[in-house]
């Protein structure tokens, strides 16, 4: 138990906090590059983020029931009327159940699942949103290419259409979204767990990685980290399902990494060439 809360205060300590700018190039931002912010929402160890280009919204997951208001008022906040995708990785409760108050609260103009039916209440209430509001979801089999601004994002489906029978496998169904934006990529893994990183293994390297699975232990994690080489990372989750292996996989291969728990709301600005972080706390 000391050793746990040893490495949890040490992982604490060396978390950025307040503002720091990460460049990924001496050369400054491309004469063209306009700003790309990525907002990481604090709700427990649920993910809840919002990334806005100059005119293009995109929303990947909504958290738990009570966090689709937390990305309304964002929005709101942005002065931003409608969202261009709404991206739900997978249909765990602490990725869908706030999309019922987004969905009811402002335009969508795509909205884009994996190709499989949830059977929680949370999925039971997104579904009877959908169809009341007319909505028909993209559920996609290929992967799905589209830009906005200057943003060019790929969402890449999983490769499976059975990940077994544990309730857990579900997370594999996890959509992983890359964005682009000039110098700069930004990867967002859902709740892949092993079979799901090995799929994507070799999608690249990334320059700011959300980590995958709340920052549970993933016994491939530390080899997918290798591959992408992240130079700086966000995990959304809660202490008590940070595991220590994770963060000290992230101390070891000195990513600069910033948590939920222990940074609050999180945003990552891009200008194209740097990525400037802002938290909470």
């Amino acid at each position: 138990m000391f050793k746990i809360k040893k490495l949890a205060a040490a992982f604490a300590a060396s978390v950025i906090t307040a503002v720091s700018l990460f460049s990924c190039s001496d050369d400054g931002p491309p004469v063209d590059a306009k700003e790309f912010k990525v907002t990481f929402l604090e709700a427990g160890k649920a993910d809840a983020m919002v990334l806005q280009s100059e005119t293009g919204t995109v929303v990947i997951d909504c958290g738990e029931k009570g966090d689709g208001k937390k990305i309304v008022n964002l929005l709101e906040e942005s002065g931003r009327t409608s969202i261009d995708y709404l991206i739900i990785t997978h249909f765990d409760q602490d990725h869908v159940g706030g999309a019922p108050k987004v969905l009811n609260s402002i335009e969508v103009k795509n909205l884009i699942t994996p190709n499989y039916e949830g059977n929680n209440d949370e999925y039971k209430k997104y579904v009877k949103t959908i169809d009341s509001l007319g909505i028909q979801p993209q559920k996609l089999t290929d992967n799905l290419s589209f830009t906005l601004d200057d943003v060019k994002y790929t969402v890449y489906v999983p490769k499976k259409d059975f990940y077994g029978e544990d309730e857990s496998a579900e997370n594999n169904f996890s959509l992983v979204t890359k964005a682009v934006h000039h110098k700069n990529t930004l990867l967002f893994t859902g709740d892949a767990m092993e079979e799901r990183l090995d799929e994507i293994m070799d999608i690249g390297q990334c320059t700011l990685l959300k980590v995958p699975y709340h920052g549970r232990k993933l016994d491939n994690l530390e080899a997918f980290l290798k591959n992408v080489k992240p130079k700086c990372a966000v995990t959304c989750t809660s202490t008590s399902e940070f595991s220590n292996k994770t963060q000290k996989a992230l101390e070891e291969l000195k990513i600069k990494s910033y948590a939920t728990c222990y940074n609050g709301d999180i945003t990552a600005t891009s200008n194209g060439a740097e990525i400037t972080f802002e938290t909470e706390r």
